[in-house]
């Protein structure tokens, strides 16, 4: 059967399309409504084709020869030239091979006793809080120093000035990038050197290598030479970004989540409340692991990524024309007549009533990495928080959710807490 011609919107020079992507958090759904699974609009003077659903998703994933990885110009170049993210074939993968030490297993086990000792100041703090405190800024905090303090190793001070400089940064990742004397932006590129100057600083002091960063230290790139201090310094500032926006983002929707389903909490303590803290790696958890599914089925930390396609490919049977820039919208597609799949239920990841594949970390061989350190600070995080203290959420608080550039509840997600 032939290729079916690809849905377009019209766009010819993206403006309006462009203006109601960053304004619209139902930009993409609207238009799947309308077109389908795969279309194809103008956003930033680039055709770009937005697909979604399994089926779309494994068909590009496994034609991974003919794509090459992209990001919006904002982003290379808050990034920068060295960065993985802006690399492809050999030089993307002898970085990540790298990058990536600081995230495998045995590194992860590393980490896990002194993640728990964090768990535990947050908990204490917590309790100690005399008025409802909003909680998302201490989870940013929180997954900030993980990454900071027990990954890179960095001390207190040094991990101060870094995450004020990152905020700055981050917060433009995602954006118009013209760098107007005050905009945002132009603050970011700023906020950028200033960070990569003291991450370089790191190298020349051989007492920062008692994190994690020995594991990288002496990295070689593709051609077998060890990566330079401006390499390796871009390879750790997309390393905050990658094991801290993402880590934050799932920690906040997981409360979030759970605080405003009681039952769902009620359900979920009653496996917490028969488990040993700390946490013991391997321990069977379903209903913990149902309920992270859950939450990154509604709200995944990675809305998408980008491909761009070398030649002419086919996704869900329909023909894309080479040279396009493919968003992949990760939210799991559902129909205005599924209301089930519009309700939390982490039951349904047990039940087997749920099928679709998820990929809340972006898929193939450009997953995020920071996908296992995630996973580990919020089983931590759950296990110890949740059984040594009650959370209560406050009233009149606005819940909704900023989504770039990782969701995050916009009222700073205000809570009262009391002992267990």
């Amino acid at each position: 059967m032939p290729a079916a011609n690809l849905p377009t919107t019209g766009a010819l020079t993206g403006v309006f399309e462009t203006l109601a992507f960053f304004k619209d958090t139902s930009f993409a759904q609207r238009r799947f409504e309308r077109y389908g699974d795969v279309f194809e609009t103008c956003l930033l003077g680039q055709r770009t084709v937005l697909i979604r659903g399994e089926q779309a998703i494994s068909d590009l994933l496994s034609q991974s020869g003919s794509l090459q990885g992209w990001w919006p110009k904002s982003v290379r170049e808050l990034l920068g030239r060295h960065s993985l993210a802006n690399r492809n074939g050999a030089d993307h993968k002898a970085r990540r091979r790298v990058v990536g030490q600081l995230f495998s297993a045995s590194a992860l086990c590393r980490y896990t006793p002194a993640i728990e000792s964090q768990v535990q100041l947050l908990s204490n703090e917590l309790l100690n809080c005399a008025s409802p405190t909003p909680l998302a800024p201490r989870m940013r905090q929180f997954a900030f120093s993980v990454i900071a303090n027990i990954v890179l190793g960095l001390d207190d001070q040094n991990r101060d000035e870094l995450f004020l400089d990152f905020e700055i940064w981050i917060k433009a990742l995602f954006s118009l990038p013209i760098a107007i004397p005050g905009s945002s932006f132009a603050r970011a590129m700023l906020a950028r050197e200033r960070l990569l100057s003291r991450l370089k600083q790191l190298f020349s002091d051989d007492q920062y290598f008692c994190g994690g960063l020995d594991l990288i230290r002496g990295g070689l790139d593709e051609a077998g030479i060890p990566l330079d201090d401006d390499d390796l310094a871009e390879q750790l500032l997309l390393l905050l970004f990658a094991g801290y926006e993402t880590t934050a983002s799932s920690l906040n929707c997981f409360f979030r989540a759970l605080l405003l389903n009681p039952s769902s909490q009620k359900w979920l303590m009653e496996e917490l409340e028969a488990q040993p803290f700390p946490y013991v790696a391997n321990t069977p958890c379903p209903r913990l692991d149902a309920t992270v599914l859950e939450v990154m089925r509604l709200t995944p930390p990675v809305g998408g990524f980008f491909r761009k396609n070398n030649v002419p490919i086919v996704i869900d049977g329909i023909e894309i024309p080479a040279d396009r820039i493919i968003q992949v919208v990760l939210n799991s597609a559902m129909r205005s007549d599924q209301s089930d799949l519009c309700e939390f239920r982490p039951q349904r990841h047990m039940d087997g009533s749920f099928t679709q594949k998820l990929l809340p970390f972006g898929g193939g061989e450009r997953v995020c990495l920071g996908k296992s350190l995630a996973e580990l600070e919020i089983r931590l995080m759950t296990s110890g928080l949740l059984k040594n203290v009650q959370l209560r959420l406050e009233p009149n608080q606005d819940l909704s959710l900023q989504q770039i550039p990782s969701p995050t509840p916009r009222g700073g997600l205000l809570i009262s807490c009391i002992r267990e």
